[in-house]
């Protein structure tokens, strides 16, 4: 919005008023994982990103610089991120950063409410009033990080499953990968997974409060959880050994547990898939039964926190507009998205609308054959009985009208979205020149 010419006031209320995941006062601060999750072409989540790498998302140019290895994924060193995104905001001309909380808005303001899943009390009451519901909310949950100092590197690998390590900057494809491998895998024999397995479902959890359920997001369940769905669930999920061999042996372990690099300096490593919500003495007695991790220092312990979201379907139109109050916007997780790609790209959609609301034109009308487009069709138009957050994936995009593989109708759904998108950026490359805004 700032770009586009208009004078923007951004309320952020850390560090006065904090929330029980974040540590620091820095805008942008990423408290889940540090995965921006799939940037290898021919997947569902790199085409969002190209779409928005063609539409100029700054957040994503600032992840794109703020780079850690990871496999064929898109992990940002989490404190580049943050001061990048911080920085470029105190910098700005036309932006003015209030460090206090908001707790309701005038009617006669145009806003964007971008508050993600730890919405504060005051201001969720004053969207249900709003609203005249209830607001949705599960609990989500966060990965470990361990100190890379206190791994035992003699029982642990470095492996990208199947291969897939990042090709290095400026690398073409078939070029020299990286020899060693993105991930630190922690192998188990049939012996090891079991006693850890035995371990982690009896272990203490911390108690929910009498008046709240505990509703998971199925993508980011607590490991916990995950195990006492079956002794071999874990084997099938985050911890499956498919397409990993340990060098030593030549062969595929039993199960694994896979650490993330978390920053560039590499001195700490994410736990990958291993969110959960024990209590902090228990997940330091089960997560050393993992063979390399017996004397591991973690620098954040799993925990869990409420996310807030509103029924979208409900609520929201196209333009991410409240039905019933005109100049109000949602974006982020609370608007119905899961994941931070899928945040960035429902915050540049609110902005642009919000643009072309403050210049007298109609809504933008994403092509629904788009990445962006689906995303929007989907929190919009989905039942609302039955909603729930929703990432990036093939099945939002229409079909396409090709017979096969499944690999060729991937194929022919993003040839389909990118030439959507082109068309869409060449139509309304005059209209979104923002900068010939009045900025009113």
């Amino acid at each position: 919005m700032a770009e586009g010419g208009a004078p923007v006031r951004l309320f952020e209320m850390r560090p006065a008023v904090s929330t029980p995941a974040h540590q620091s006062d820095r805008l942008g601060e990423l408290v889940c994982s540090n995965s921006l999750k799939s940037d290898m072409d021919g997947s569902a989540p790199h085409q969002l990103k190209w779409e928005l790498r063609r539409c100029k998302s700054l957040l994503l140019s600032v992840a794109d610089q703020a780079r850690v290895p990871a496999g064929a994924a898109l992990a940002v060193d989490r404190e580049r991120f943050s001061q990048a995104v911080t920085d470029a905001i105190l910098e700005h001309p036309r932006i003015t950063l209030d460090r206090s909380e908001v707790v309701a808005l005038p009617t006669d303001q145009i806003a964007i409410i971008a508050t993600g899943p730890l919405t504060s009390p005051g201001l969720s009451c004053f969207i249900q009033g709003l609203t005249g519901e209830q607001a949705l909310y599960f609990y989500d949950a966060i990965s470990p990080i361990v100190d890379a100092d206190s791994i035992d590197w003699s029982k642990v690998f470095r492996h990208s499953r199947y291969g897939r390590e990042q090709l290095p900057q400026g690398a073409e494809n078939g070029g020299q990968r990286a020899q060693d491998g993105d991930y630190v895998n922690c192998p188990m024999t049939p012996e090891e997974y079991h006693r850890f397995y035995s371990e982690l479902i009896r272990a203490e959890s911390v108690p929910m409060k009498e008046f709240e359920q505990a509703i998971y997001f199925e993508s980011c369940l607590p490991v916990e959880e995950l195990a006492r769905r079956g002794l071999d669930t874990l084997r099938f999920g985050p911890m499956k050994p498919v397409g990993l061999k340990d060098p030593r042996t030549g062969k595929t372990p039993y199960a694994v547990v896979q650490l993330r690099q978390e920053n560039l300096i590499a001195d700490a490593y994410n736990m990958v898939g291993f969110q959960n919500h024990l209590r902090y003495g228990e997940q330091q007695r089960v997560l050393r039964l993992i063979p390399g991790l017996e004397q591991a220092e973690f620098i954040r312990l799993g925990q869990i926190h409420r996310n807030t979201f509103l029924n979208a379907p409900r609520l929201l139109n196209g333009a991410l507009q409240l039905k019933k109050r005109a100049g109000l916007y949602f974006a982020g997780q609370i608007c119905g998205v899961e994941g931070y790609v899928e945040s960035i790209a429902t915050g540049l959609v609110a902005a642009w609308n919000v643009l072309r609301l403050m210049r007298g034109d109609p809504a933008l009308p994403w092509p629904r054959n788009t990445a962006i487009g689906s995303l929007l069709f989907y929190i919009t138009e989905a039942e609302p009985e039955h909603f729930q957050p929703m990432n990036i994936n093939f099945g939002l995009l229409p079909k396409a009208d090709l017979t096969g593989a499944r690999g060729h109708r991937r194929e022919r759904q993003i040839k389909m979205a990118r030439e959507a998108m082109e068309g869409f950026l060449q139509n309304e490359s005059q209209r979104m020149d923002w900068r010939s805004a009045t900025g009113a």
